[in-house]
């Protein structure tokens, strides 16, 4: 029997801030993905903002909000119950055979964690004796900010759980990202297209969840099939300055592009018309 915390609450600054947890992988979320690995544990902790998941939880957030992984254990570990803790990142898409070894692994004192082949530890994914997560919270002092070596370093025992297959391999940038991606399943056009829209938004500071690919792929096509090709990319942008004016939400874009996809597809009768 295990509990399992999972933590979902850090920046993906190398994403551009993206919501790294809901990001694809395979037709699943990162998240759900690490949340599935842990499926037989008694109880499971995301801590971080609460998002959709696929499965009952239980939410708890770091203090202060942002203040690194071991805050997060630290908000999490007063709702387990169980004696050995499994600790996992949310952006681990294959860890999920390594968590039962992670478990048979617990030393009486201390944590198993995975080790690569190039001897790297994985300090977020872990089991620890409840008890020994407890006294090196509780040795360490402050948890804001403070790095999960130090933590493991107040461990009595550390258990080195060898990571030959590249279980704990995780998707901290976009090439992180893309290379799982193919692995799942390929990378099909809709993927790079998420992709980069995913990117794209966070570089900007831009909500991804507002943009309608559907809306503005259509809008393309019928203004290059109505107008010309050259307008169509032209025509985005126009649409993209009129929606960020009226509020830059879903609603705007739509009617921004719904008023030029009529403009078009009126310009694309006229030119059958004359042709005619």
């Amino acid at each position: 029997m295990y509990d399992a915390i999972v933590l979902a609450g850090g920046a993906a600054r190398r994403l551009g801030g993206a919501a790294k947890p809901q990001l694809d992988v395979g037709g699943a979320s990162l998240l759900d993905r690490v949340l599935d690995a842990a499926q037989d544990a008694r109880g499971i902790v995301v801590v971080g903002p609460e998002q959709p998941v696929g499965r009952d939880v239980a939410w708890a957030r770091e203090a202060p909000p942002g203040g690194g992984p071991v805050a997060a254990l630290a908000a999490g570990l007063p709702l387990t119950t169980a004696q050995i803790v499994v600790t996992l990142a949310a952006d681990l898409p294959w860890i999920a055979p390594a968590v039962a070894q992670l478990v048979a692994a617990v030393p009486a004192d201390g944590l198993a964690q995975l080790v690569d082949r190039d001897g790297r530890a994985n300090h977020l994914a872990a089991a620890w004796r409840r008890s020994s997560l407890a006294g090196a919270l509780a040795a360490l002092g402050d948890p804001n900010g403070a790095s999960m070596r130090r933590l493991v370093g107040r461990a009595a025992v550390v258990v080195p759980v060898p990571d030959v297959v590249g279980w704990g391999r995780d998707c901290d940038t976009w090439d992180d990202l893309a290379a799982a991606r193919d692995e799942a399943g390929g990378h099909t056009m809709t993927d790079r297209l998420e992709e980069w829209t995913e990117q794209v938004c966070g570089a900007l500071g831009l909500d991804p969840g507002v943009v309608d690919r559907a809306l503005v792929l259509d809008l393309a096509r019928d203004v290059a099939h109505g107008v010309a090709r050259p307008a169509a990319p032209l025509t985005a942008f126009l649409v993209g300055l009129a929606a960020g004016r009226d509020g830059a939400d879903a609603g705007s874009i739509r009617s921004a592009a719904q008023t030029v996809t009529s403009m078009a597809l009126a310009a694309g009768e006229r030119g059958a018309d004359d042709s005619g």
